[in-house]
């Protein structure tokens, strides 16, 4: 079966996020009222298992492999199947 994860990437509380703080910081300069910004990345991965269970795993493994860095990241993982 096809699957597909959604899987966001973002920094945990207290490490810095320059893009963030780069991002506010000219939101306010266009006028507009923002107290933060937090950058995330979302990844949208089309992949094959036999249950929504075994697609998550191989998400997560993705995951603890490459696309995050467990010092700094924190991760969720959303699976739907595809038809």
């Amino acid at each position: 079966m096809n699957y597909r994860a959604k899987i966001e990437v973002s920094l945990k509380p207290g490490h810095s996020d320059p893009e963030g703080e780069t991002t506010a910081r000219l939101l306010n300069e266009l006028g507009y009222v923002v107290n933060s910004v937090n950058v995330s990345k979302v990844y949208n991965i089309l992949l094959e298992a036999q249950t929504p269970k075994e697609a998550k795993a191989k998400a997560d493994e993705m995951c603890k492999k490459l696309l995050a860095n467990p010092t700094k990241d924190n991760y969720t993982i959303t699976i739907e199947e595809q038809k």
